[in-house]
């Protein structure tokens, strides 16, 4: 089972523009859409989709309408707190430039976090992968993610579950700190992300991927077991102690970006839990990805429409390339 944690959950309100958008002018909408989410909520909505189990942790009020949209979509979930979701909007052109506009929540308290951590640390118990994911509330320990991550690789109770963190600046940062107390078995920056905690230049990272391997390495060497980094339209490497390999995408029509960092974490998760190889798992990411930004709005991927078959995953660093199904 793959258990997320969304700390800072959202309502994600996504405009379709009708035509470009046009600062200080008036736009159209063609379509609206809105949904419960965070970054775990996608992931757990995928794996519904994928027919994988799933739990949803979420620091919101169990009451909420939020909680309640998550059920009628049918995302088993655990809301824990009650924090009030903020609201997230996105805009999205007919090219598939997306613009978001993030919003905060108020601030969590001590309590709240504590029962989060709490119920995290229960639902583990016979999960194979938690995934730590997204950005933290105000008032919340930049280290938390950190900590919780190196409670479950220190508790005997969860030491055997797989951990995958997708977060940013300075929790992000924190997690690098102390990678050899966490151990992540996974950690997915995008390039901006990976240059923040690498001091490389984000643009360079999605242009070269032996950079951007390179880079990602340094982590492995830290402490993390893989290092699954996104590139945007250049694809995304992964690096592991067994090797680098760099996947491109198949060429797709852009209709939104929304969720597709989601799609393509969920995507490695699927095939890690098939017990697939690095390569293997790396095309089922970009595929999952993909599949996501040729979709409108928040609708995320089914697997009908994910073909990891036509990935190229090439290995790096000299590496023997490996098939996609080895």
């Amino acid at each position: 089972m793959i258990v997320t944690v969304t700390a800072h959950p959202s309502i994600d309100r996504t405009v379709e523009l009708a035509a470009p958008l046009h600062r200080g002018s008036v736009g159209r909408a063609r379509a609206i859409y809105e949904q419960a989410a965070g970054k775990g909520v996608n992931i757990s909505r995928v794996a519904v989709a994928a027919g994988v189990p799933t739990l949803a942790v979420v620091l919101a009020d169990a009451t909420s309408t939020f909680a309640q949209d998550v059920a009628s979509d049918d995302i088993p979930a655990s809301a824990i707190g009650n924090l009030a979701v903020r609201v997230n909007l996105t805009l999205t052109e007919p090219d598939g430039t997306t613009t978001k506009v993030n919003s905060s929540s108020e601030e969590v308290s001590t309590a709240q976090l504590d029962l989060l951590r709490d119920e995290v640390m229960r639902a583990a118990r016979g999960a194979s992968w938690v995934v730590l994911t997204g950005s933290l509330p105000p008032g919340a320990p930049t280290r938390w993610y950190a900590d919780v991550a190196a409670q479950l690789a220190s508790e005997a109770e969860t030491q055997g579950v797989n951990v995958a963190i997708d977060t940013s600046d300075h929790a992000l940062r924190d997690v690098v700190a102390t990678l050899g107390d966490c151990r992540p078995a996974l950690l997915k920056p995008n390039a901006e992300e990976l240059a923040g905690v690498t001091g490389e230049d984000p643009g360079s990272l999605e242009a070269s991927p032996d950079r951007a391997a390179a880079a990602a390495r340094r982590l492995v060497d830290a402490g993390a077991q893989a290092v699954l980094a996104t590139l945007g339209p250049a694809g995304a490497v992964l690096v592991t102690s067994q090797g680098a390999w760099r996947a491109a995408p198949p060429t797709v029509s852009v209709a939104s970006t929304v969720g597709a960092g989601d799609s393509s974490l969920f995507g490695y998760l699927r095939a890690a839990l098939e017990g697939l190889a690095p390569a293997p798992c790396l095309a089922s990411a970009v595929a999952y990805g993909a599949a996501a930004t040729t979709l409108p709005g928040t609708t995320l991927p089914i697997s009908d429409q994910v073909h990891p078959e036509l990935v190229e995953v090439t290995a790096l660093s000299g590496e023997t390339p490996s098939p996609v199904g080895s």
